[in-house]
């Protein structure tokens, strides 16, 4: 092997630090002697739900113990932010959510009960995805320009969209859409992005918003129709829907993310090992490949970077928040 060949001593200290995580995960989790609680603040049968349960079954043989995925709905993820400001921070109690709870919510509720900045610490993110728009199969709309003209005639610019919780990005997203195309369209909130679906399906209302990963699976079957992806790109797990930029919609470059938070105070030697065995699980093809068909950009974030991303999102949505003139409730 040529000098040139061997490895820097900067990339053998990275190389041994990353070891040194990922062989001290299941002892860490082992010491705590219980199984580790993964809140979810959706019900089940949602896209976050569903991405939370194939992390867990794999994380258990990575940490050592039993995963069990919690749902604690309500509130747009709140009450389960809740409960892991009130959690032990042993690592054994841990979050997983995208941008809405964690970068959106304290940005439009008075009174969260929490502060990602003091209450949380990063403990590692895997993913990025992007909104879309759907419509249901009750409608006659093959596109968002059909959508948009099927709602002026029938409903002389009057329409209901779904959204899966209040003062979300989707909700902003419906405001901005109603604008752009001089529609009066009123967001409606549920809990969560599975009761929304089931009025979608059920033709109780005729669109909604919310992420890929929500709504691929009956788009795929043709039981609604995504007509529209936010961001400059269309989506590989669904190539022939344009984007909103191609559709003339832009200023919502910064996707949103999925990641783990712990409570703060959690040992870095913790968060850093959880951090090692999630990327570790995400890099196992059969999950890199059921996360990407879920409409995940699928990629490991450190500690440190989950809170780059978060705090970036956050600012960046801080001032889209504030030109609508949103007040907190």
């Amino acid at each position: 092997m040529t000098h040139s060949a061997l490895p820097s001593r900067r990339q053998l200290l990275r190389n041994t630090v990353a070891l040194g995580a990922a062989l001290a995960a299941p002892l860490a989790w082992a010491q705590a002697g219980k199984p580790v609680r993964l809140l979810v603040g959706f019900p089940a049968g949602g896209g976050t739900d569903a991405i939370a349960r194939i992390l867990a079954e794999h994380l258990k043989d990575e940490l050592g113990v039993p995963v069990v995925v919690e749902n604690k709905p309500g509130a747009g993820g709140q009450l389960a932010a809740q409960a892991l400001k009130a959690a032990a921070p042993d690592g054994t109690t841990l979050f997983l959510s995208h941008d809405h709870t964690i970068s959106i919510l304290p940005q439009v509720v008075k009174s969260p009960g929490f502060d990602p900045a003091t209450d949380f610490a990063p403990a590692g993110g895997f993913a990025s995805f992007v909104n879309a728009f759907a419509v249901s199969a009750g409608t006659p709309a093959k596109g968002l320009p059909d959508y948009v003209a099927w709602v002026r005639e029938k409903g002389a610019g009057k329409g209901a969209v779904g959204v899966p919780a209040p003062a979300s990005t989707p909700e902003f997203l419906v405001k901005l859409i109603g604008e752009k195309y001089k529609l009066d369209l009123v967001p409606v909130p549920y809990r969560g992005s599975a009761p929304m679906m089931a009025d979608m399906l059920g033709n109780q209302i005729a669109a909604g918003v919310g992420s890929v990963p929500d709504f691929i699976e009956n788009h795929k079957s043709g039981k609604l129709r995504v007509v529209a992806v936010l961001g400059n790109h269309r989506q590989a797990v669904m190539p022939d829907v344009p984007s909103f930029a191609e559709l003339g919609l832009t200023g919502f470059e910064d996707l949103p993310y999925y990641g783990v938070f712990a409570p703060a105070g959690t040992p870095k030697a913790t968060l850093d090992a959880f951090s090692a065995a999630l990327a570790k699980v995400i890099a196992k093809p059969l999950v890199h490949e059921r996360l990407t068909a879920m409409g995940l950009s699928v990629g490991a974030m450190t500690p440190e970077q989950l809170g780059q991303r978060e705090r970036a999102y956050s600012a960046s949505w801080a001032r889209i928040i504030k030109a609508s003139g949103f007040q907190p409730q």
